[in-house]
């Protein structure tokens, strides 16, 4: 049995409201354990004897006959989420700015959008392999920023998310705990 994040793409916000306790309750008709639900911006923790992929297929199948919505996630194992916080070389608290990983499922987009980011003046930027970026926002410009402009473009939408390094320090902290 191996432990997973699973990180969901752009509910709560655009008109898709799921509510957390209305997602676990569809995941427990799939082949997971464990399943948990933390804070409200979708993110998940579980256990599966699938693999990534097959996490992600039985995951976002779900979704859609659940929610009846286009859904897309990135699945990440507990090691990996746990090297990727630590990997971070950005603090998770900061007066003037703020962490943040974009995650992705899909290496070449990933590629894409980093190599735009870096292209951009004053951003700060990091390649944290072949699933995650970090980057910095100034505290309280997030969306304004000019990547979290890049990194909402609806060509990114399918392979990517972006969580807070704080957010990503809990849910290494629940996947750990299953």
């Amino acid at each position: 049995m191996n432990s997973y994040a699973v990180f969901l793409r752009g509910i709560n916000v655009g008109g898709i409201n799921i509510k957390m306790a209305d997602l676990k309750d569809a995941l427990t008709s799939r082949p997971f354990t464990g399943v948990k639900t933390l804070l409200a911006s979708g993110n998940v923790v579980l256990a599966s004897d699938l693999d990534p992929a097959g996490v992600k297929q039985e995951f976002e199948a779900c979704l859609r006959e659940t929610f009846g919505y286009d859904a897309w996630v990135v699945v990440l194992t507990a090691a990996t989420v746990t090297s990727l916080v630590k990997a971070c070389p950005y603090p998770a608290d900061d007066a003037s700015t703020h962490t943040y990983l974009t995650l992705a499922s899909d290496e070449a987009v990933l590629t894409e959008l980093f190599e735009s980011g870096r292209a951009l003046d004053g951003t700060e930027i990091t390649r944290l392999g072949p699933v995650a970026l970090a980057w910095l926002a100034p505290a309280g410009g997030t969306l304004d920023s000019p990547f979290s402009k890049l990194s909402s473009k609806a060509k990114y939408k399918a392979a990517t998310t972006t969580r807070n390094l704080r957010t990503m320090v809990k849910v290494r902290d629940a996947a750990a705990a299953l």
